[in-house]
């Protein structure tokens, strides 16, 4: 509002700059004058004109400069009103508002440019009635319109009050009107003049302004003008509450950076600063750490570069954090081992059932350390199924020797810096993962886990598995290079044990530089056993259950483990514990009858039916139907093998998504039966006449390897001569000459004849040496078939 009251020059009759009026005139004396029924007419294209106000205008069209020179030479009243539409250039009877403001000329300026600018004072409204003349200038009939009186005069005199109060606080707002509006308002006595004045000048498009003009009502227009008003008042205010925030947002910056500078001046004069003392800090940790001297004095050397440096640079706080690294690492620093090995071996026995090569292999190297003093320590790959308790055995580990534990989940890890860490030139720069691990565990000796070493990725950013090159080399590892730290850290105090499911995906060179330790699945009397040391008291903890509230015998623990798990590891054992646990739980806390001692009977009452069958083996009664045995990544498994014949011309179908090394089993396996058919009983032709198919069930899961071998040929033989395979389980790779062949994960393979009820196995001669490994406590009631070649295979088999 009020920002037109400066005139700021000349363009055309669209471009109008309000003023106060020259003279404050009574209202009747202006309602008395006589107005004439036709005037010249002046069109404006972008403002309104109110009675009372002056104005100047700057004419351009030519019509225009024609009316204002025909009225002024005849009696200076001209008839103004608004356009609709500004860009109208030559507006008819319909282009126009109806309401327009009678005017006097009161001086015509011809300017330096050329243009002509009248300066207008209103007198009073007009409503139009239409055009007299059009050429060469607008002649206007025109009709006087006369204000309404207020007839509620105290109403309409408390409206002009708030209307005067609001238009004071809008100029005492807007920095860009003068405070003398403020006197020129309260010298106003005139009533219509004022509103026509503010309406004039408020800041409203044209549309809003002709509304006003409009209004016949004096108490109307006040009240419109107050609305208008209120809303450019709160526009303003929040306008003048963001800037007050700008501004005093800007000066405490600014008071605080000059309080700082002059504290810093203070301090200097005081031989004191806050940089200095954090830099004394550091100097005085550093001569207490028991570092090698190149450490010493590459730190020294940093230190005295970050006290020539101005602490407002980047590059002081980098410093400063390479120089808190540096201090927190436990350079030479070494938890002392427990060398009381019968103690190691009873904490290890405790924590883990089993796991006896791992136990014992620790146990040597403590007992190298024991007489030497000082050993590399060993880089150890534990390898097996899920569950077997690999990565809990590290933290056994770290117990038993009273050392730091850290585990590092290498599953999923694609970036090289996470290894090796990023320069420290770099923005957000850091160690790597071994560093910062080492920093946290405050000791150069920890039992450092990296878990899941299989499945570390490789991509665009790095291949982490050959940064591990270097971690995981024992002469190499006494020198470990960390990007960010810079300088060389000894890592072969440390004892890095990895674990992995399988060494498939394992590069070759990190694989070469690991002492592998297999771990195999257990056997049911193992799980019995850690059922009852472990997962049984584990799970009455963690569900506040007393051991008087539930008794599980070795015959139930079995009939779960048969029953409702099928795993190499112990896992699922544990959530089904945890079931009948919760179970137990509810019926203590209802208060429910049941029986302490948990019965066979009663056992699906917690866990629901049976989940798996230990008896599928007695349903085979029809020839051609082999039991093989497999090892997957969850442990070993039992495999059916299906061979089928009908009449065709010797085709082989192979089903049940088999890889091709599976494949090539079932073709060798045929082709041996077709050189050898005369002394297993079989015509030549029935091979010209017959269609094979061999399907191995649970098509679903993908299967492939070699050790399917001579099950598919006992299938086969049994499908050709008509004789059903005897009750037993077999694994073996074949040749086209007729001998067997060893396979691998044989522990597992027999656990697995043994979960699925079978108690003979036949494999290769060169298999009974990791038969003898297993332990023979649970080898009892097996018997084991060993053979070398395919006929020996077809004797025992049928």
């Amino acid at each position: 509002m009020f920002e037109n009251m400066i005139y700021m020059g000349p363009e055309d009759e669209n471009d109008m700059l309000p003023m106060f009026s020259v003279a404050d005139e009574d209202e009747d004396a202006i309602n008395k004058e006589e107005v004439a029924e036709t005037l010249p007419l002046l069109a404006l294209k972008n403002t309104v004109m109110f009675p009372g106000v002056v104005i100047p205008i700057t004419v351009g069209r030519d019509k225009s400069i024609k009316a204002v020179k025909r009225a002024d030479k005849l009696n200076k009243t001209i008839a103004v009103i608004s356009q609709k539409e500004v860009n109208t250039e030559d507006p008819r009877m319909e282009d126009l508002h109806s309401i327009g403001t009678i005017a006097r000329i009161l001086k015509i300026l011809k300017m330096p440019n050329g243009s002509t600018t009248v300066i207008l004072q209103g007198r009073s409204r007009f409503q139009l009635l239409g055009f007299a003349q059009e050429d060469p200038f607008i002649i206007a009939r025109l009709r006087s319109i006369k204000d309404q009186v207020p007839k509620r005069n105290m109403e309409f005199n408390a409206s002009l009050s708030s209307v005067k109060d609001m238009a004071k606080k809008i100029i005492e707002l807007s920095p860009q009107i003068p405070s003398e509006s403020v006197v020129m308002l309260q010298n106003i006595k005139n009533k219509g003049f004022l509103l026509n004045f503010i309406g004039s000048n408020l800041n409203v498009d044209v549309t809003k302004k002709q509304e006003l003009l409009e209004q016949n009502d004096s108490l109307a227009k006040a009240k419109e003008l107050m609305a208008h008003m209120d809303k450019e008042l709160q526009m303003l205010e929040l306008k003048s509450q963001i800037e007050s925030k700008v501004r005093g947002d800007i000066e405490r910056q600014q008071r605080d950076y000059f309080l700082n500078q002059q504290l810093k001046t203070i301090q200097e004069e005081l031989g004191q600063s806050p940089q200095d003392e954090d830099l004394l800090k550091l100097a005085e940790r550093a001569k207490k750490k028991n570092w090698p001297e190149n450490i010493a004095k590459a730190f020294n050397k940093d230190l005295a570069r970050a006290k020539r440096m101005n602490p407002q640079v980047a590059e002081y706080s980098v410093t400063l954090n390479y120089l808190e690294l540096m201090l927190d690492l436990p350079w030479q620093e070494y938890t002392e081992d427990n060398f009381d090995l019968k103690t190691v071996k009873k904490v290890l026995d405790n924590d883990h059932y089993g796991l006896d090569d791992v136990k014992e292999r620790i146990i040597e190297h403590l007992a190298v350390l024991k007489l030497k003093g000082d050993m590399k320590a060993p880089i150890i790959c534990l390898v097996g199924p899920p569950g077997v308790g690999k990565t809990s055995l590290g933290k056994s580990i770290a117990t038993a020797l009273r050392r730091k534990f850290i585990r590092m989940s290498l599953g999923g890890l694609h970036d090289e810096s996470e290894v090796r860490g990023h320069r420290k030139t770099y923005i957000g720069a850091m160690p790597g993962r071994i560093i910062q691990s080492i920093k946290k565990a405050k000791s150069s000796n920890p039992v450092f886990i990296l878990d899941e070493i299989d499945k570390i990725g490789k991509d665009f950013r790095g291949d982490p598995s050959s940064a591990l090159l270097e971690v995981l080399d024992p002469e190499q590892n006494e020198t470990f290079h960390d990007n960010y730290l810079e300088h060389d850290y000894d890592l072969s105090k440390v004892l890095f044990i990895a674990t992995a499911n399988s060494l498939s995906t394992i590069q070759p060179a990190l694989l070469d530089r690991m002492e592998i330790i297999q771990i195999s699945g257990y056997s049911t009397e193992e799980k019995v056993e850690i059922a009852k040391k472990h997962l049984i008291p584990k799970q009455r903890k963690e569900h506040g259950i007393k051991a008087s509230d539930i008794k599980l015998n070795n015959s139930i623990i079995t009939k779960i483990i048969r029953e409702y798990t099928r795993e190499s590891g112990v896992r699922g054992l544990d959530r089904q514990m945890a079931s009948v646990m919760r179970g137990v739980a509810k019926r203590v806390a209802m208060e429910e009858k049941y029986d302490v001692n948990l019965k066979a009977e009663v056992i699906k009452d917690y866990l629901g039916p049976s989940k798996f069958s230990t008896d599928k083996i007695a349903n085979i009664k029809s020839p051609g139907v082999a039991v093989g045995l497999a090892w997957t990544r969850v442990g070993g498994d039992i495999l059916f093998i299906e061979a089928s014949l009908s009449k065709g011309k010797g085709k082989l179908t192979l089903t049940g998504n088999l890889g091709d090394v599976m494949k090539e089993s079932a073709t060798t396996a045929l082709s041996f039966l077709k050189s050898k058919c005369s002394e297993f009983g079989i015509d030549q032709k029935v091979f010209e006449e017959t269609d094979v198919h061999i399907h191995v069930p649970e098509g679903a899961i993908p299967k492939d390897g070699p050790s399917a071998g001579i099950t598919m040929l006992s299938a086969l033989v049994s499908a050709f001569t008509k004789k059903k395979i005897k009750p037993l389980a077999m694994t073996g790779e074949i040749t086209l000459r007729g001998k067997v062949l060893p396979v691998g994960g044989i522990k597992e393979k027999i656990l697995a004849a043994k979960r699925a009820g079978l108690t003979t196995v036949m494999m290769c001669e060169e298999n009974k040496k990791h038969v003898e490994e297993v332990n023979q406590q649970y080898l009892k009631g097996m018997k084991f078939i060993y053979v070398n070649r395919m006929e020996e295979v077809i004797q025992h088999a049928l």
